[in-house]
């Protein structure tokens, strides 16, 4: 099982490109994608779900190019974009048999998935509640179920958490983990630690581009004795955050205390601390900025 993304662009109106250059290759696990807003992750997702055709470049399921046959992937493919359309109409049981029926499943095989599914989500007791009147966290587990109904090689869910409390959260991501053993299962949020729960490997885009690929572990080596603390006066704050890659601010009676990540300690009064995944996320966006007090 192999995904193979090799130098795939999209370009928009305006000579606009949403990725450029974009090469990846996947076996079963879980990828975390992150990267700010606009950094081009739902049009990859997009690309790899063949909702739409890269411009440049290629992608291979299983050595079959899915832009010529794109049957290949949909097969087993689960997908959940960020912007989930329902029928409001329709309750959770009724909008799922639908969209079983126009995969192939149907009768009992469909029922009892259905069944499954409901409850992996925790959808249970609100299985027969019409969709529009649910709330955006339910209604997102009911976008969940919908992605998994084919029992899918290949699971792209993009912000899946979105909207889910953190008890519903934390549900999700053991679920993702007890999925990935044979799938592969591409993952796009902006909660870093979402990803940093669930991914097996992390895939950072800034600006179309993919800026890193590696184990959670090994990202977290690279701000290894590069994370400080220190306070500082309300009125310096604003200087701190032009100057510094700040990761973090908690008002005390004291000031302002400042989380940094910085090559070099930023100041006689900073202190080390043990980084976390969004310290290296941060850090890799915003480049070295090693300026000290």
């Amino acid at each position: 099982m192999n995904l193979e993304i090799r130098e795939v662009g999209k370009r928009y109106k305006g000579n606009v490109w949403g990725i450029k250059d974009f090469s990846l290759d996947l076996g079963p696990g879980i990828l975390g994608l992150i990267g700010p807003n606009g950094a081009g992750k739902s049009t990859l997702m997009r690309i790899l779900a063949t909702v739409t055709k890269a411009t440049t470049g290629r992608v291979k399921w299983d050595g079959i190019d899915i832009a010529r046959s794109p049957n290949r992937v949909r097969k087993v493919l689960g997908y959940l974009p960020q912007d989930f359309g329902i029928y409001p109409n329709l309750n959770a049981v009724e909008f799922l048999r639908y969209l079983a029926s126009a995969r192939g499943i149907s009768g009992r095989s469909a029922r009892e998935r259905i069944d499954q599914l409901l409850e992996l989500v925790n959808m249970v007791d609100a299985r027969k509640r019409p969709l529009g009147a649910l709330s955006g966290g339910m209604k997102q587990r009911v976008g969940i179920a919908q992605a998994l109904l084919n029992d899918p090689k290949l699971l792209i869910v993009d912000e899946p958490t979105a909207g889910l409390d953190p008890e519903e959260r934390v549900r999700f991501r053991n679920l993702l983990a007890e999925l990935s053993g044979d799938r592969i299962v591409i993952l796009s949020s902006h909660i870093v630690s979402d990803v940093e729960a669930a991914a097996t490997s992390i895939a950072v885009i800034k600006e179309g581009s993919l800026q890193v690929h590696a184990a959670p572990e090994d990202l977290l080596r690279t701000v290894e004795g590069k994370t400080w603390e220190m306070t500082i006066a309300s009125s310096e704050l604003a200087d701190a955050k032009q100057r510094f890659v700040l990761s973090g601010t908690v008002r005390t009676r004291d000031g302002v205390r400042i989380r940094i990540v910085a090559d070099e300690s930023p100041g006689k009064s900073a202190a080390p601390l043990t980084p976390t995944m969004e310290d290296a996320y941060l850090y890799m966006l915003a480049g070295k900025r090693t300026e000290a007090v």
